[in-house]
């Protein structure tokens, strides 16, 4: 029978580590009622449990739940770790309490508000993946194509095949500025980094005639017979257009942004040898 006294998991904040919260609940058979990280706002009645991340456990549980529930049950939990979920850590929790008691059911439970909730955030997740497929910009820096993104959802690991296979021969960065991480690409190879603020040196002459261009080309091929700012508002949302070269004020084309200023020179050192 399991504990539902008030406890509280806090961990490091890595699937990894959610998957042991998971595996402990299980271990002491205990419910807990917040699942954390030590950056979340902490209530001043609760005392946390500490969970601490072990590599053997949370592969234990992550095996399971292909085992014990489906393949697409483990994507699915893996897919809503990424999102911007409320609480995600407990939602997941939930979802695979309920997969461990009804098997591969549990993805055809669309009734459950623990499912439904699950499943509607990671369709929020792809479906903003792919539009991020069609919205990155990059600009040129010391022979380095770097763009600037602000996802609502931790979009990155989703992107990166597409990139590293259409730039395969560059080198390129794409900077999460809402979860401070960066996808390098260097090499054939690429990776995840976390990079807390980064500046980028102004843009040259070239990079600006670039810009130039592709406003101009915009401009060029509108019918504007056929202009429907809805539309328009329905396929590119406009909180994307910050980081839309096409869609920037002419002043941008000679100045360096005030976001791009904000970031570290990290990001052009990560390419150093």
């Amino acid at each position: 029978m399991f504990d539902r006294a008030e406890i509280v998991y806090e961990y490091d904040g890595s699937f990894e580590g959610l998957m042991c919260c998971v595996f402990e609940s299980f271990a002491l058979k205990e419910i807990p009622s917040a699942i954390r990280t030590p950056s979340d706002q902490q209530s001043l009645f609760d005392t946390a449990k500490w969970i601490e991340t072990d590599i053997i456990k949370s592969d234990r549980v992550y095996k399971s739940i292909a085992a014990k529930i489906s393949v697409q049950a483990q994507e699915l939990v893996t897919l809503g770790f990424w999102t911007n979920s409320p609480q995600k850590e407990l939602l997941i929790y939930y979802f695979l309490r309920l997969g461990y008691k009804h098997g591969s059911k549990v993805m055809s439970m669309l009734t459950d508000d623990t499912v439904s909730t699950l499943q509607k955030a990671v369709h929020h997740l792809t479906s903003e993946s792919h539009k991020f497929k069609g919205f990155v910009r990059f600009s040129v820096y010391d022979k380095v194509m770097v763009a600037v993104i602000e996802p609502k959802n931790f979009v990155l690991p989703l992107i990166a095949d597409h990139f590293c296979d259409r730039f395969r021969n560059e080198s390129f960065m794409i900077y999460d500025k809402t979860h401070k991480m960066a996808l390098v690409y260097q090499g054939q190879e690429a990776k995840l980094i976390d990079i807390d603020e980064l500046t980028l040196p102004e843009v040259d002459k070239s990079e600006v005639e670039y810009r130039r261009l592709w406003k101009q080309f915009y401009q060029t091929i509108a019918i504007e017979e056929r202009y429907n700012p809805k539309c328009r508002m329905t396929l590119m949302p406009k909180r994307y257009w910050g980081q839309l070269t096409e869609l920037g004020k002419d002043e941008e084309l000679y100045n360096v942004s005030e976001k791009q200023q904000n970031l570290s020179k990290q990001a052009i050192r990560s390419f150093e040898p």
